[in-house]
């Protein structure tokens, strides 16, 4: 028989898939939707980075309107639990039309853009903070709730690593144009490179299979027309020749040289995640259950729990707190695939690397649970602010040839930082009991919105701020040229831009009032509560039968 408070190991797997489903959604726009945007879509990197802040100023409006309507929905399955399942089918259909690719203008890419994305941002919220709300009723236990949030980033990991993992090796499958390459040496390392296709491609890109190489396209007097690269992004027409100067790798063959659809190649990739992301919300909904409710005497008061909520310390700082280390984290993961493309040459290799930092984040995750009953939750969270920052930082001294130190270095930090957002939804959870406890008063949902917008929001300025420092620089996706000038502006994002910012939360988080002697406090008077509260519904309803 499980303790008071415990739940079941299948729910809390159940529970965390919910996750694992979001991350699919997060993660990949998080990761990808910059870069393919910028290098295929064809936006530039500062109207990419206006979208991203523009698109989130309404999310502080929207996140606190969801809460308010999931403390206020009345089903048979609870308040909660209903929005995951009515959302999951549109969330996988919204994340497929972000990497869809219509043939418009250039003004018509960015009203596309505005439009898919602002509409991703919106269902993403009717699903995300009644999923965060749902952990604060599936039990009363506060330590019930780390252990519970440690499942839940296990699973948003894993769900990370399924499509940041993944993605780019879909990619290079889906986007298979079935070329014809002619190889021809002229040097040891030296090399004359022709390709065709058999259809008509609006955007492929020509590398190598291991990125060293450096291509030219050539004219038809065989000179090189632009400057060595990594990589090319040019469009094929059906039947015609295309001719490169290829040097710097020894020993190439026709099958190392590698032709990618990026945009057909990204499309299908994410229509399958989207497959899985609605699988995975489903058994969410069904393995789950909603256990505590509002005091049974609370009225509906908007005004109230509006008035209660800003004089909620805890959760006053866990806002910025959340802003601020999501800021962090979508700097981190925003810029790995450009760091990789166009600093260490070897796109292929940031998957590699993405699945090495979801490895060390479910560890991190794991162990979150235990250290945070020795530490506590605030000193734990202040403590993995300052030690991620400062390894991370240390990627600034990085060349191109220090893969080693690189993913060192990342997975190190990333094992950190994993455990923000495990502590940041348990505290969530705290600050709910917090309110009851002081007030009287539940409004779970509502208290839940501050996850939803730290999130989107967070994201929405790391989009911002990577935008404008590769504009600062004059990034341009498809222009080699302008990619080495902004190679700074590229190591600065990968390193100690997002460090400044962990140290700054870290230094918030010392004022969040709640310790772990004044945690034990609450759970058991609430717990009181709740008894007497049962006892007197019991005592009422035998009254009635009698």
């Amino acid at each position: 028989m499980k303790p008071a408070g415990r739940i079941s190991i299948g729910e809390k797997i159940g529970y965390a898939l919910g996750d694992g489903a979001a991350n699919i959604a997060w993660r990949g726009v998080a990761t990808f939707l910059f870069v393919f945007y910028t290098d295929v879509f064809g936006i530039s990197p500062v109207a990419v980075g206006v979208l991203m802040l523009v698109a989130r100023f309404s999310d502080g409006i929207t996140d606190v309107l969801m809460g308010i309507i999931g403390d206020r929905t009345n089903t048979k399955y609870g308040k909660f639990r209903p929005w995951i399942l009515w959302t999951a089918i549109p969330l996988g259909i919204v994340l497929s039309l972000l990497f869809t690719t219509p043939d418009l203008t250039t003004e018509g890419k960015i009203i596309y853009a505005y439009i898919t994305y602002i509409l991703f941002t919106l269902i993403y919220t009717a699903n995300n903070i009644p999923y965060g709300a749902l952990m604060a009723v599936i039990t009363g236990d506060d330590k019930e709730r780390t252990v519970i949030g440690s499942y839940r980033m296990v699973g948003a990991f894993a769900g990370g690593m399924i499509v940041q993992g993944a993605l780019l090796f879909l990619v290079a499958q889906f986007g298979n144009v079935n070329p014809d390459v002619t190889l021809t040496q002229l040097e040891p390392d030296k090399y004359r490179v022709e390709v065709s296709a058999p259809r008509d491609v609006e955007n492929v890109n020509i590398k190598t299979k291991n990125g060293v190489a450096l291509f030219s396209a050539i004219d038809q007097a065989g000179n090189p027309a632009a400057a060595p690269v990594s990589s090319v992004s040019f469009a094929m027409k059906a039947g015609t020749v295309y001719s490169f100067l290829v040097k710097g790798e020894s020993g190439l063959t026709a099958e190392e040289i590698s032709i990618i659809d990026q945009k057909r190649g990204y499309s299908h990739s994410i229509y399958l995640m989207s497959v899985f992301l609605a699988l995975f919300m489903f058994i969410t909904f069904y393995s789950t259950r909603e256990r505590i409710r509002p005091p049974k005497d609370q009225k509906a008061d908007l005004k109230q729990d509006l008035r209660d909520l800003i004089r909620n310390k805890p959760w006053l700082v866990l806002l910025v707190i959340g802003l601020l280390f999501n800021v962090y984290n979508s700097i981190k993961q925003g810029i790995v695939v450009i760091y990789f493309t166009h600093y260490l040459n070897n796109q292929l290799l940031a998957g590699t690397y993405l699945v090495g930092l979801m490895v060390a984040s479910i560890a991190g995750a794991m162990v979150t649970g235990f250290l945070g009953r020795k530490m506590g939750k605030r000193n734990l969270f202040i403590a993995a602010l300052i030690f991620s920052g400062l390894v991370n930082a240390l990627l600034v001294f990085c060349n191109p040839g220090d893969l080693y130190p690189i993913f060192a270095l990342g997975m190190v930090s990333e094992f950190a930082s994993a455990i923000f957002p495990t502590l940041f939804f348990a505290m969530l959870g705290d600050a709910a009991d917090f309110s009851e406890f002081r007030t009287g008063r539940r409004a779970t949902g509502l208290v839940y919105s501050a996850g939803s917008f730290a999130t989107k929001f967070g994201g929405g300025i790391a989009g911002a701020i990577i935008g404008l420092i590769l504009g600062a620089y004059h990034y341009s996706g498809h222009d080699s040229v302008a990619i080495q000038g902004a190679i700074p502006g590229i190591r600065m994002l990968m390193s100690w831009i997002p460090a400044l910012v962990a140290f700054i939360a870290a230094a918030l988080m010392t004022l969040y009032p709640l310790t772990g002697q004044k945690m034990d406090e609450i759970t058991v008077t609430l717990a009181l509560r709740r008894a007497g509260e049962n006892e007197e519904i019991t005592q009422t309803d035998q009254h009635q039968v009698n």
